[in-house]
């Protein structure tokens, strides 16, 4: 990796968009720091929680934004208004007759439904910055009793600025993302949250070493980060190749086809996804039983829900928790990939498996396939997924525990992206072909 950044920057062109790249990652950065107009820095900082101690959604949310959420700064949602956006067109795609025809258009209809996400990425920004700024006018519900006002203005106008200001924001990073995508290195939403991450890895682990107070405990976190890392890497590169043969057809007076190719099922075809989708839904009952913190003698649910399903260390939390990874990367699965459709593909154009009749009997045989491949690949994510959950009981980490669940995944898969992109630019300009 180190060899193809080093051949990347003695090549012109590729020195000029690594550092293009870099540009707009450090201007991201830096408006993660900027604190929206209204806020008092001053308070907002002595506000601040430890690494980590922020769980659930707002840890997630956090998270993702490199730790400006809790900042209240210029870029405090960060790319979750545009992740949530592209989840939700995805699920579109299955729902609406309409946007499934647009995803069949090719270019011109992914173009379309691009700027569909960009319309609802605003709206969700001016929703959940509204939701955010309402919350700031209350801090307690974000950092704790101990903190007492970070807003000294909470008129209505400030309030407006605030929530103008934070999706404007959100619409510059889709900006600087898309920037990164055209002109530079690599998907450019994809580095942003790599970056964000990245930003919290130090603080994590200085967190980790002040909790525990020996170095022993820090080393021992920092060789399961390895083994994470190479957990991760070698499910994510691992696939299954099923081969396809296409048959010898006349057209004209050429001969087309014959040739022999593969369809690479990944182990973890889901992503990163099913892991967003049920810490999401787990926050869900926290925030309603936050609405009752003020109650004398709360409801019995509420009781259940703070003793059973608001704390990581409880053992219905992890069942819960890892029967939401598998039932969301199953149904995830079952929505990106059709194998009706793949069938009916390779039937139009001559294709076939080996051993298998086109038609029903392949669309059986992949959806066989997608499913012993999913198995594993769940099961997977539900182990990866449970990593801090255990560092919180052994070690009294935090659920935010650096080395597992989203934060390892997201690295890991952006990581290799990256490199591969400029591997295979890089081969593009020093091939030399049969003339030297």
């Amino acid at each position: 990796m180190l060899t193809a950044f080093i051949r990347a920057f003695k090549t012109p062109d590729l020195r000029k968009k690594l550092l293009f790249t870099l540009a707009i990652l450090a201007i991201f950065r830096l408006g993660s720091h900027i604190p929206t107009p209204g806020v008092s820095y001053v308070d907002i900082q002595k506000c601040q929680p430890q690494p980590g101690q922020a769980g659930g959604l707002l840890g997630l949310a956090n998270l993702f934004s490199g730790g400006a959420l809790l900042q209240l700064s210029v870029f405090a949602l960060g790319i979750m208004p545009y992740i949530t956006a592209s989840i939700i067109i995805q699920l579109l795609v299955v729902v609406i007759p309409r946007f499934e025809t647009l995803k069949q258009e090719g270019q011109s209809g992914t173009a379309k439904l691009t700027q569909y996400t960009r319309y609802l990425t605003i709206g969700l920004a001016v929703l959940q910055s509204s939701t955010l700024v309402t919350a700031a006018r209350n801090p307690q519900t974000l950092f704790g009793d101990t903190c007492k006002s970070i807003m000294p203005d909470t008129g209505l106008t400030t309030i407006l600025i605030m929530v103008l200001t934070m999706t404007a924001g959100t619409g510059v990073i889709m900006w600087l993302g898309e920037l990164i995508t055209d002109r530079g290195i690599g998907n450019g939403m994809s580095l942003l949250i790599f970056t964000s991450i990245i930003a919290r890895f130090p603080d994590s682990l200085n967190a980790i070493h002040t909790q525990s107070g020996r170095w022993d405990t820090f080393t021992l976190v920092i060789l399961i980060g390895f083994l994470t890392i190479a957990l991760v890497v070698f499910v994510e590169q691992s696939q299954r190749r099923i081969p396809v043969q296409y048959a010898k057809r006349m057209i004209g007076r050429k001969m087309y086809g014959g040739t022999s190719t593969y369809i690479p099922l990944k182990v973890n075809m889901a992503g990163v996804i099913p892991v967003i989708f049920a810490s999401s839904m787990l926050a869900l009952p926290g925030v309603l039983a936050s609405f009752n913190r003020g109650v004398t003698r709360p409801p019995a649910w509420v009781d259940f829900i703070n003793t059973y399903l608001s704390r990581g260390d409880s053992p219905v939390y992890m069942l819960v928790y890892v029967a939401l990874i598998l039932f969301f990367t199953f149904f995830y699965v079952s929505i990106t990939f059709n194998p009706v459709e793949v069938a009916d593909n390779m039937k139009k154009y001559g294709g076939f498996i080996p051993g298998i009749r086109a038609g029903r009997p392949t669309a059986e045989y992949l959806d066989y396939v997608l499913t012993r491949i999913t198995v594993p690949g769940a099961t997977y994510l539900a182990l990866i997924s449970l990593i801090p959950l255990i560092a919180l009981i052994l070690i009294g980490a935090d659920q935010n525990f650096p080395f597992g669940g989203t934060s390892i995944l997201i690295i890991v898969s952006v990581g290799l992206d990256t490199v591969k992109q400029i591997e295979s630019q890089l081969q593009q300009r020093h091939y030399e072909g049969f003339l030297r």
